[in-house]
């Protein structure tokens, strides 16, 4: 679910935040991507028909094999780098959320056997999507699949998004991918929206930058982790009646949700019972995950024969290709191993007086070049 209503508070609020950009211009960058959110993509889009899917001779589902194989080959041909980020064991706290969406699929297939009976062919493509469940065994498959093409997998100890957030924090990353909002949550420094969706809805990348996203709304991290949890969160219920403009109103207003709670009619709001709202900042704060001491992040030549064996033989694609689509890989690997251009250009560091920083200043070429010339000094290339 992610953080309800917050696409559009920021758009409303925070439009500065917000940027569109092309996706061919995340060339060189490495980006870790919410890997359960894809393959739930995958499941609902990709090769997909009324409720039939994508599947081999024996009758197993291959879309998620499909979607994860094409799209990551067109992010590796783009130049970048991504690693892919699974989820580990949820809180315990997402457990209510998670049985509301085990109930919400139980709910949709009812419905979509209604359908079904009646031949309503909008309803059977509206309910089919909703009973997608992406299950052990396509994160499985999607695993080795990514392992088998050199391309980084980690299984994080829980939540995929506090771990792609926690590698943008450290800098192993550029940015984050997914579709959650939450990513933002739990602090990640760059958000993209939309990277992962297919080259035909011609959708522009949607870049948050979470500064920018406070200093619009004049928040701290810990007030805008207070806003999210008023708007609605997957470890808690959110208090009726409090909408995402609301809720940061209130935060505005009152600057906590221990304060909102002293000061808002509790006739018209009803808190939940026990509402666990602490334990969610927490998580949020301090979520569970691997420090960059505990993972090491390597992309290599992709598995030629393995992926032949895995894709061809065990699940049925065409063998001509999948011998192409190696091709392309190892041609994107030497792409994409090229770096960025401004990674040429960084100015060199003095070692001669580590206590003293010279501040640097953009001249105008000609400036510039008059000066290198009198002191014999000029910006090196890495």
């Amino acid at each position: 679910m992610g953080i309800k209503g917050l696409t559009k508070l920021l758009a409303d609020n925070a439009p500065k935040a917000l940027k569109e950009q092309k996706f061919e211009s995340y060339f060189g960058r490495k980006i870790a991507i919410d890997a359960s959110m894809s393959i739930y993509q995958f499941l609902i889009v990709v090769g997909r028909i009324g409720t039939e899917m994508l599947t081999n001779e024996a009758g197993e589902v291959t879309s998620h094999l499909q979607g994860m194989f094409t799209r990551t080959i067109r992010l590796l041909e783009a130049g970048m780098k991504p690693v892919y980020v699974f989820d580990g064991q949820p809180p315990d706290l997402k457990k209510q959320e998670l049985a509301k969406r085990y109930s919400r699929r139980a709910d949709a297939t009812e419905d979509l056997h209604a359908a079904l009976e009646t031949g309503n062919k909008e309803d059977i493509e509206k309910f089919s999507k909703r009973t997608v469940k992406v299950t052990k065994q396509h994160n499985d498959d999607c695993k080795k699949l990514l392992r088998l093409m050199g391309v980084p997998v980690i299984e994080a100890p829980s939540e995929a998004e506090a771990q792609c957030a926690a590698l943008c924090k450290s800098g192993q990353v550029y940015a984050v991918a997914s579709e959650d909002m939450d990513s933002l949550t739990f602090g990640a420094p760059i958000f993209l929206r939309h990277l992962m969706d297919p080259s035909s809805r011609k959708v522009p990348v949607m870049e948050f930058e979470v500064s920018k996203v406070l200093e619009e709304l004049n928040l701290t991290m810990e007030q805008f982790i207070d806003l999210c949890i008023l708007c609605g969160c997957d470890y808690c219920d959110s208090i009726r009646g409090i909408g995402a403009q609301t809720a940061l109103k209130l935060i505005r207003q009152h600057g906590s949700i221990e304060n909102v709670l002293e000061n808002i009619n509790k006739e018209r709001y009803q808190i939940p019972d026990d509402w666990p709202y602490q334990e969610a900042r927490r998580l949020f704060k301090e979520p569970l995950v691997f420090t960059d001491e505990q993972l090491e992040l390597k992309w290599a030549a992709p598995d030629e024969e393995g992926l032949i064996n895995f894709l061809v033989t065990e699940n049925g694609f065409n063998s001509d290709r999948i011998t192409k689509a190696v091709e392309k890989i190892k041609t994107a690997k030497n792409k994409s191993s090229q770096g960025r251009l401004e990674s040429f250009f960084k100015p060199v560091v003095s070692t001669s007086a580590p206590n003293k920083r010279k501040e640097m200043s953009v001249k105008p070429e000609k400036e510039a070049a008059n000066k290198k010339s009198k002191a014999g000094v000029g910006r090196k290339k890495k």
